[in-house]
């Protein structure tokens, strides 16, 4: 952002941090965007993207937590909160293939049969809402759990208001790549994508870390679910104007787990 210049206007978007029961604690579904993306090109991050509209007030079957709980756990509104969900749902369906949906009769989907209107969902042809209708499907809101809300700083190009949102994979479903936005992706263990990031191997943004440092500290999804999470929006302070002075909790323990090239990574990203 050059001097006196206003910041970036803010778009909202949800993050899905999809979790499983692993050998080694929680893994965790992982995946490294395509260079050529605008936003965080290269970088490892979790599914996750913008809010459509069009869900904002769309009629949708629902079960569990509904949209004024959410609205009270991410300080926002009611057609705000339904935004946010629709997203984490479409998303986790678009960039992974992982439905958090059931049929109106509490019956499983056939997520393989149901593969053919990922493209569509993608590309905006078709809402959520409709989607669901046209398959008499309903969103499971109670398979999603409020992880965080970090906001980009004001001196990105690009910036989003990103709710995380914590997910655990359904029984019979798994991940995959198959979406244009990605390079590979491949289950971790949180432990273990701290260490291959401080080892090089990936580069993670600070929230991505933030998020993998979380769920570091739980050994199941169950014990992660239980906890109990104030969630405050986390906007990194930039005293300098620069990614140099970046703050924000365990910003010193972030930069000092860096290796050379991940802190060329990291600058040049972040200023790209």
């Amino acid at each position: 952002m050059t001097e006196n210049a206003a910041p970036a206007p803010l778009r909202d978007a949800s993050t899905v941090v999809l979790v499983r029961d692993g050998a080694d604690g929680i893994d965790v579904f992982l995946q490294r965007r395509v260079k050529q993306m605008a936003f965080a090109g290269g970088m490892t991050v979790f599914p996750g993207g913008g809010v459509d509209e069009r869900d904002a007030d769309a009629d949708l079957a629902w079960v569990g937590p509904d949209a004024q709980w959410w609205a009270d756990s991410f300080s926002t509104s009611v057609t705000g909160a339904q935004e946010l969900v629709c997203a984490a749902v479409r998303e986790t369906f678009e960039e992974c293939g992982v439905l958090l949906v059931t049929h109106l009769d509490g019956a499983a989907p056939d997520v393989a049969g149901l593969m053919p209107a990922r493209a569509k969902l993608e590309s905006r042809e078709l809402s959520l809402a409709q989607f669901l209708r046209d398959n008499d499907l309903a969103l499971r809101a109670d398979l999603l759990r409020p992880l965080a809300h970090w906001i980009t700083p004001k001196i990105e190009k690009r910036r989003y208001d990103t709710r995380f949102f914590l997910a655990e994979l359904p029984a019979g479903q798994d991940a995959d790549a198959e979406t244009s936005e990605v390079e590979t992706a491949q289950w971790y263990s949180a432990s273990a994508a701290l260490v291959d990031w401080s080892a090089g191997k990936h580069f993670l943004l600070p929230p991505t870390w933030t998020q993998l440092r979380e769920l570091a500290a739980y050994d199941t999804v169950e014990a992660l679910f239980a906890a109990q999470r104030e969630i405050k929006p986390i906007e990194p302070g930039t005293p300098n104007d620069d990614f140099e002075g970046l703050r924000f909790a365990h910003a010193d323990e972030y930069f000092a787990s860096m290796n050379d090239q991940a802190r060329e990574l990291f600058f040049r990203g972040a200023s790209g």
